[in-house]
């Protein structure tokens, strides 16, 4: 699977609003211990605590998805991508790779991400 597959990917499972679905593109992609973190959450461990924040913040996203802006970078097992909230918020996250598997999703985003939770608004952008 291509780095940009498995970002892909990765923003398929923020898009999956089915709680089974969103778990099995986990699964495909994630690693059991896959570490997640970003200014509303500090630090959440596998599957089950990023589905449930993901079904949280999906609340707030309405019908909105996320959908893969520019990889920057990506060497060294990482990746430094953005991406969109549909046409109201921008963001980037950076990702670590082993083999195939996504291992960890730290996202870094500045203050004014706390709006919505994990976007930085286009506007303030």
């Amino acid at each position: 699977m291509s780095t940009n597959d498995l970002i892909l990917t990765y923003l398929d499972i923020w898009n999956e609003r089915d709680v089974a679905a969103r778990e099995a593109l986990m699964t495909s992609v994630l690693t059991d211990d896959s570490f997640y973190s970003d200014p509303d959450y500090a630090g959440l461990r596998g599957h089950a605590e990023l589905s449930k924040a993901i079904g949280k913040a999906q609340q707030n996203f309405g019908d909105l998805s996320f959908t893969l802006d520019t990889v920057i970078s990506a060497h060294h097992d990482r990746a430094l991508f953005t991406w969109r909230l549909g046409t109201v918020a921008t963001g980037y996250d950076v990702v670590d790779f082993t083999g195939d598997l996504d291992k960890g999703l730290p996202v870094l985003l500045g203050e004014a991400s706390r709006r919505c939770g994990c976007a930085t608004p286009a506007a303030a952008a």
